[in-house]
């Protein structure tokens, strides 16, 4: 009687166990047979790295000058300061006329070596830090926001309107992403920009879905960023006459979709 139980019971989770896996295997087949297809697009994050160095404010200059103090409040003299010593030794025994004066006199003292550096750098004048481009505000110039990041904006067109983006396109087939990459910045900006690429990996994402009417055998597009800094050269204006070198305090005045800054902010430094 026992036996006879328990073989009912191994046929019945077998049953179940025959049931499950075909509901399973049912409902993957249904959702593999729906999986939506998204376009891939490489986009670049163009950075000007800063040219000089920020200012300091009050508090970095006051740290500057107790560092410079207790420098050289530690420091051993230096040469030159040795040499001047010298010198008024030397000095003191020409007045008293222990040493020749033509042989003194031929001599170059270390405080002649001073007045001379001292009067070649008051001829010295400093680059200013703020440029012509920056008092016209010319975004199209790389001159300008010296001790800034400046970011590559390109208007393109995005369904039925246009948009001020990071340059973007589609990856071609046969194409990695950081080819596609290199591609699109050519394309959209021209040969005039020198780049150095980061390195194969993304460094952001963004995905949007197109328009109802305008989703033919995809819904959307899935963009993923390379990062590259601008060594030489700028956009040619015959490619792109729509541009600009933001800063990042000022790129949402610019990028009007919010989901999209706020995937682009994710990766700026």
């Amino acid at each position: 009687m026992l036996r006879r139980a328990t073989v009912v019971l191994v046929n019945q989770v077998r049953l179940n166990t025959t049931s499950l896996t075909r509901s399973f295997a049912s409902a993957s087949g249904t959702t593999a047979g729906k999986q939506e297809k998204w376009d891939l697009y490489a986009g670049v994050l163009v950075e000007r790295l800063p040219i000089v160095s920020k200012e300091f404010n009050a508090l970095e200059k006051e740290f500057q000058e107790y560092l410079w103090r207790v420098e050289f409040e530690k420091s051993l003299k230096s040469d030159s300061e040795l040499q001047h010593e010298r010198d008024l030794k030397q000095a003191e025994l020409l007045k008293r006329g222990q040493v020749d004066l033509d042989e003194a006199a031929s001599k170059q003292t270390a405080q002649d070596l001073k007045d001379a550096y001292t009067e070649e750098l008051n001829k010295f004048e400093k680059a200013p830090r703020t440029t012509a481009d920056d008092k016209a505000n010319n975004v199209l110039s790389t001159n300008r926001c010296l001790d800034d990041t400046l970011y590559l904006l390109v208007e393109q067109t995005v369904g039925p309107k246009k948009h001020f983006l990071l340059p973007q396109g589609p990856r071609l087939e046969g194409e990695t992403m950081r080819q596609a990459a290199e591609r699109i910045v050519r394309e959209k900006c021209g040969d005039q920009l020198d780049l150095l690429f980061y390195g194969n990996a993304p460094c952001g994402f963004y995905k949007y879905k197109y328009p109802s009417a305008a989703r033919d055998q995809s819904v959307g597009a899935k963009v993923f960023f390379f990062r590259a800094s601008l060594k030489n050269g700028n956009v040619d204006k015959n490619v792109s006459k729509n541009f600009a070198w933001m800063q990042k305090d000022v790129l949402s005045s610019k990028i009007s979709n919010e989901r999209y800054f706020e995937s682009v902010q994710k990766f700026l430094f």
